[in-house]
């Protein structure tokens, strides 16, 4: 299957990207990339139709577009399932959840449309504002780009396109490489749905160089990137003045388990959270901290539900584990848990490849704090068993990284739930339950190397928009 990128006026493309399952590397389709003038062409058309405010669409416009794309969505279930997950080897089971979120997350669109809104400024209030009367109205901030990440080649796209539809913005999306026709899929059916395509331009890059002219561009007016922290951070660096932008990157998640925590039910949540999608999710559970008593049970328990664990074609609605994305991360995880195992950790499970795209569920107890299982996002389906003599000490360690996210306590006691909450270096935590819990409309943050700004949807659809105040002098006031 050949895809051409459809960017109005694009010149012609200068490479051809091909796209091969993570599986069993068969060709998905080819792709058409755009060099520099390209790029310059898709901003040149954002700015032309931003700039002329006649060809804005009004909110009545955008909600039917986006009510006609989930629809169309919802009637195209099936295709969107089986594209994401071949292109990005996430059981069939996990991306049926995905399309459904991100048919929920187009919705969500539709309800910030409806119920964000301005507010009233008091006036007269003191000599100074008297006969005034002062509010504010919402404007999209200007022309919207996204980089986006694999792990979820659907959903990723509907939380920076759909708010950026939403809130009147013209976007320029850039999805992953190992998975953009999901992304291309999305565009064609806004597109379908009224969309005119200048609004949403989807683009695939020759180089890095060349995506970079996207990012550091003046015109641009919001940055948004979903994708590693080193990357993001770099591109950050670029933007022109006056550019805003939200970062999105990984972290280590933490899990701290008590005494009293009931592992019967808590357990399999663990091990969800740290093998759904191989691990390749940047709140998976990687770190979890137990008392010394009881460490070794944990271990063990994890163990025996990552081996129950399916792995195979994540097409197969059996399957629970799938391929990791490049067969090159695994040498990366095989060299990370040889590394701990080295350095004194004991291998309760898994610890080898499968084959060239798989990895075993693997658990290891009692890595060394340095490693780097310990100390950087495995982004794998390894989750590491740390034995704690006090909570302080086990808060501490989970704090001892540089990164900041999702974190959990998993406790019967409402006290030492809070204690551990209020404690924990992280922008959310979760009370007897995984790291990787998440709705779309919750606030969606990494902090310190995580990321920066807040995701989930109706923040993001803040983000896009500027709060305009109109002061209004009066005498009849």
């Amino acid at each position: 299957m050949r895809i051409s990128l459809k960017t109005p006026n694009a010149k012609a493309a200068k490479k051809i990207i091909t796209v091969h399952s993570p599986y069993d590397n068969k060709e998905l389709a080819t792709l058409e990339t755009l060099d520099e003038s390209g790029i310059e062409q898709a901003l040149q058309n954002a700015e032309t139709v931003f700039n002329d405010r006649a060809q804005w669409l009004s909110a009545d416009t955008r909600i039917a577009i986006l009510e006609k794309t989930a629809i169309l969505m919802q009637q195209r279930f099936d295709e969107l399932v089986n594209l994401a997950a071949s292109e990005g080897g996430k059981p069939l089971i996990d991306s049926q959840v995905e399309v459904k979120r991100a048919i929920d997350g187009v919705k969500n669109c539709i309800e910030c449309i409806r119920t964000e809104h301005g507010t009233e400024i008091p006036m007269q209030l003191n000599p100074a504002s008297a006969n005034r009367v002062a509010f504010t109205r919402k404007e999209p901030i200007g022309i919207v780009v996204a980089f986006s990440a694999f792990n979820h080649p659907l959903n990723l796209i509907v939380h920076q396109v759909g708010p950026a539809v939403a809130t009147g913005c013209p976007v320029i999306i850039k999805p992953a490489e190992d998975t953009p026709l999901s992304a291309f899929m999305f565009v064609d059916l806004l597109r379908e749905a009224g969309l005119p395509d200048i609004w949403c331009q989807p683009v695939l890059t020759t180089n890095h160089d060349v995506s970079g002219k996207l990012v550091s561009d003046k015109r641009t007016a919001f940055f948004s990137f979903i994708g590693s922290g080193k990357v993001g951070w770099m591109l950050r660096s670029q933007l022109a003045n006056g550019t805003r932008c939200a970062l999105e990157h990984g972290g280590a998640a933490p899990v701290i388990v008590t005494e009293d925590a009931d592992l019967d039910d808590v357990l399999p949540l663990l091990a969800k959270g740290g093998y759904y999608h191989a691990g390749q999710v940047c709140v998976s559970v990687q770190r979890v901290f137990a008392p010394a008593t009881i460490a070794q049970k944990v271990a063990e328990q994890l163990a025996e539900i990552g081996s129950n664990y399916v792995m195979g074609d994540p097409r197969d609605e059996k399957t629970e584990i799938g391929p990791l994305i490049r067969h090159a991360e695994i040498d990366r995880i095989e060299s990370w848990v040889n590394e701990a195992v080295e350095s004194g950790a004991k291998l309760i499970a898994g610890g080898k490849r499968a084959s060239d795209a798989f990895y075993e569920a693997t658990v290891l107890l009692n890595p060394s704090p340095t490693a780097k299982v310990s100390t950087s996002e495995i982004f794998g389906p390894v989750i590491c068993v740390y034995a704690y003599e006090s909570l302080d000490d086990a808060i501490e360690q989970a704090n001892n990284v540089p990164f900041s996210f999702q974190a959990s306590v998993c406790t019967k006691d409402i006290d030492t739930a809070m204690y551990v909450s209020s404690r924990l270096n992280a922008a959310a935590v979760m009370v007897n339950d995984h790291t990787a819990f998440r709705v779309d409309w919750m606030p969606f943050a990494g902090l310190k190397e995580s990321g920066y700004g807040v995701g989930g949807i109706p923040f993001t659809y803040r983000d896009m928009q500027i709060e305009k105040l109109t002061v209004i002098r009066s005498k009849g006031l």
